[in-house]
């Protein structure tokens, strides 16, 4: 059961949500905040496993809640579903910790589906985020932390871009699995990311731009890239998957 928490300061908006996951088995609201300050209040009680949050709240910044929730609440998933389309805000959001960012003209059962995503752990933005999104990264500077990585760190930010998991990438890099999760969290603290999330959108902006140096692989027939993970999960909403996002890394 995915337990969900909405912050929104429109009750009609809050209270259509609810009904939506209602409806659903394996969904269920466990509170309801109006404004940030009674969110930073309520969510930590009660433990969701995602936040769906507003980007403009009455006494603060949605983007700025969810950086702080997630500080506070490692483990929580956060979904930022707003009326506006502002690229900036997407980017924030994003690197805010945020597992999605969706509009609220979206369809009811494919809001639902996102929740489910993001809820489970998953990363998806739509398809208009991920335009944007993509297109910030790709006019990003040289001056990237990603200039003062190792080879070995270099490989592994590329793997993460691929969509392994790090039992898979264990198996790449002839490591064990314990090793390579102390690896991409030495790998997230050195690019100044707080989510495996965040370094695979770098990475797929790094394969764009064709930064990483060319390889043979090894692996099977079983990989999936980045573009292919979690196809069934967000195909109801028509996201982008861009990298798995485990509760623990």
């Amino acid at each position: 059961m995915i337990r969900v928490f909405l912050v929104d300061d429109h009750e009609i908006v809050r209270y259509g949500v609810a009904d939506l996951i209602d409806d659903e088995h394996d969904l269920v609201v466990v509170g309801q905040a109006s404004s940030a300050g009674e969110a930073m209040r309520r969510i930590p009680a009660v433990n969701p496993d995602i936040a769906v949050l507003d980007v403009r709240l009455p006494d603060g910044n949605g983007i700025e809640l969810c950086r702080d929730l997630r500080s506070r609440c490692p483990d929580l998933n956060c979904l930022m579903l707003t009326s506006f389309t502002d690229e900036q805000a997407m980017l924030d959001a994003i690197m805010a910790g945020a597992g999605g960012y969706v509009i609220k003209d979206i369809k009811g059962m494919d809001l639902v589906s996102a929740i489910r995503t993001v809820g489970s752990g998953r990363s998806l933005l739509d398809n208009r985020a991920a335009a944007v999104l993509k297109s910030r990264l790709q006019a990003a500077t040289a001056s990237s932390p990603v200039a003062a990585l190792t080879a070995q760190e270099r490989t592994l930010l590329e793997l993460i871009g691929q969509g392994l998991t790090n039992r898979q990438i264990a198996g790449e890099m002839f490591l064990s699995e314990k090793t390579v999760k102390n690896y991409v969290s030495r790998l997230l603290g050195k690019l100044g990311m707080e989510r495996r999330t965040q370094a695979a959108v770098l990475a797929t902006r790094l394969a764009d731009t064709h930064t990483y140096r060319e390889r043979p692989s090894s692996r099977g027939a079983n990989s999936q890239s980045v573009g292919q993970q979690d196809i069934s999960a967000s195909a109801k909403i028509g996201g982008w998957p861009i990298g798995r996002a485990p509760k623990s890394r």
